[in-house]
């Protein structure tokens, strides 16, 4: 019995085009993806995956073997200026505020405050910082660089380091202000409520970890590029720690120039029943040690490849990753002994979840397993630093795939805000 040479090249076609169609509704679901949350950054899914890249935004780099790595862009410059209207007018009133959950919410909440301390014309104190338990509590300067924080911010809004004595907390109306905050919602929601209390303590809640471009296509405040993007740098003992860590990586990584992979990973996080459930058309929320390990080799990157994880501590299910991957290290192994004792041993998380947040804004490649505010806010860091290779994971279906089509959306697209901020 013969076989029809036709229909064998129309089975091909059919099977081709199903798997072309699977593509494609896998990446446009994750495109179209908003989800609102409240609290936990970590109850959405990626808002992309499988996207092209435009403009030549990355690159290949040519004569390295090891990986599919690519080159830095130029490091991108603020666009933003700050006009005679956007400077610091006195007040009597003044506004307060904490830092909480982690350098990832860190940003978006200095941002907020001072968005609303600005167009009070009211006196911003520097915050303190809490951690997720009660009684976490530590100064700012024990992060981050008062100096820099009130110089950079002393054309548009003046900066105390502490509450005045003779106002008393009675005296402090508490306001909750949507992160992203602008001066319309200021002046219809909170100026009355300053006008009749005096002073505020602002908290920021999240109603979506989305941070993307406005879909208005209005220009951004400059005093929130500012804010976000300007203000907030570690004081010098936390940044040389976490310079010594990545030249620490760097060092394991002599084969691939140098280079190493950040991978958000933590285990307690996957454990959430938020992150069993797939979404739409079969879409995963969150990718294992063992799916992150294949997507790494798929996109062949060479068991040589150094990596770096968040998990806070090694965790036996990560082990699949270290047999794929040799060079794999959380911050216990890659930390000066010396150091521990101060950043390490400690109950209070908070030195950990900032090394973590710097060292994935500062490596070579930085790859998701996790979705939400952590994601959203490197990228916007990696964006400023001219670092655009985020890859987003996938299950990949063959047996390789090109780098350049997991690149995150918001890269890929340009449309993430930093990219209102930075030109």
């Amino acid at each position: 019995m013969g076989v029809d040479l036709r229909q064998v090249v129309a089975g091909i076609l059919t099977i081709t085009m199903f798997v072309m169609l699977g593509q494609m509704l896998h990446r446009d679901y994750f495109d179209a993806l908003q989800e609102k949350i409240q609290g936990d950054a970590h109850d959405i899914e990626f808002k992309g995956s499988k996207v092209a890249v435009e403009d030549g935004l990355v690159r290949a780099i040519q004569g390295v073997n090891n990986g599919p790595w690519m080159e830095d862009s130029h490091e991108l410059k603020p666009c933003w200026s700050i006009s005679q209207s956007d400077e610091a007018i006195s007040s009597k009133g003044y506004v307060t505020f904490s830092l909480t959950n982690g350098p990832e919410y860190h940003v978006s909440q200095i941002t907020d405050a001072v968005m609303v301390a600005k167009h009070l014309g009211a006196t911003l104190v520097l915050p303190d910082i809490r951690g997720s338990k009660p009684g976490d509590e530590m100064n700012f300067d024990d992060i981050y660089d008062v100096d820099k924080l009130i110089k950079s911010l002393e054309s548009v809004v003046n900066v105390v380091r502490k509450l005045p004595s003779h106002v008393s907390l009675r005296d402090i109306a508490i306001v909750k202000v949507p992160t992203r905050v602008a001066e319309d919602y200021i002046k219809a929601h909170i100026d009355p409520i300053f006008k009749s209390k005096g002073n505020i303590r602002v908290t920021t809640y999240f109603p979506s970890v989305n941070l993307r471009k406005s879909s208005q296509g209005g220009e951004t405040d400059p005093v929130s590029c500012l804010a976000m993007f300007g203000s907030l740098e570690l004081q010098p003992a936390v940044n040389d720690l976490v310079e010594s860590m990545i030249q620490r990586l760097k060092t394991h990584s002599k084969k691939s120039g140098g280079r190493f992979l950040a991978i958000d990973l933590r285990v307690e996080i996957l454990e959430k029943k938020n992150c069993h459930e797939a979404g739409a058309v079969g879409s995963k929320t969150c990718y294992n040690a063992q799916e992150i390990a294949l997507f790494l080799r798929k996109l062949g990157f060479d068991s040589d490849t150094t990596i770096y994880l968040t998990q806070p501590r090694w965790e036996s299910s990560l082990n699949i990753l270290k047999d794929i991957f040799p060079k794999t290290y959380t911050k216990e192994s890659i930390m000066p002994s010396d150091k521990k004792s101060k950043y390490l041993e400690l109950e209070n998380s908070e030195y950990e979840n900032v090394i973590d947040f710097y060292i994935s804004s500062k490596s070579d490649v930085f790859v998701p397993a996790i979705p939400g505010l952590f994601y959203a806010n490197t990228v916007g860091k990696r964006i400023a630093l001219g670092k655009p290779q985020v890859l987003v994971p996938a299950e990949i279906s063959g047996t390789s795939g090109r780098s350049t089509d997991y690149i995150s959306p918001y890269i890929s697209r340009k449309n993430h805000l930093a990219y209102s901020c930075f030109c």
